[in-house]
């Protein structure tokens, strides 16, 4: 997220909780697409899933998938590299906490809509 959230674990559970709002939105947008294409319940879920994460956790899943992948072999490069990243020092953990709120997002949004789609 390119959001000016608070450093530490205030900035975690605000990523987490800004993730999982992006994963109900995300369950309300593709289930009303899916009923209107006439998709199952799976590809609503498996793209509500994609699109949360990819909108709440992929700016910093990035980051973190560079700093893993990209050899910072000179000390300025890895400054460079830090310098671009809000909160470095948290940044597994507010990934790991996206995802999981991008995720729970669209589990709690299918579950409120389950019981419509039994009675159809």
């Amino acid at each position: 997220m390119n959001l000016p959230l608070h450093f530490g674990w205030a900035g975690v559970f605000e990523a987490a909780l800004i993730a999982l709002l992006i994963g109900l939105a995300m369950w309300f947008a593709w289930n009303w697409i899916a009923r209107r294409a006439g998709f199952s319940q799976a590809h609503a879920i498996g793209w509500a899933c994609v699109s949360a994460i990819a909108i709440a956790a992929g700016i910093d899943s990035w980051n973190l998938f560079y700093l893993g992948a990209v050899k910072l072999e000179s000390p300025v490069y890895a400054r460079i590299a830090l310098a671009k990243i809000h909160d470095p020092n948290f940044l597994g953990t507010r990934v790991f906490m996206a995802w999981t709120g991008a995720l729970c997002g669209v589990v709690a949004g299918w579950s409120l809509t389950a019981h419509r789609s039994r009675a159809d």
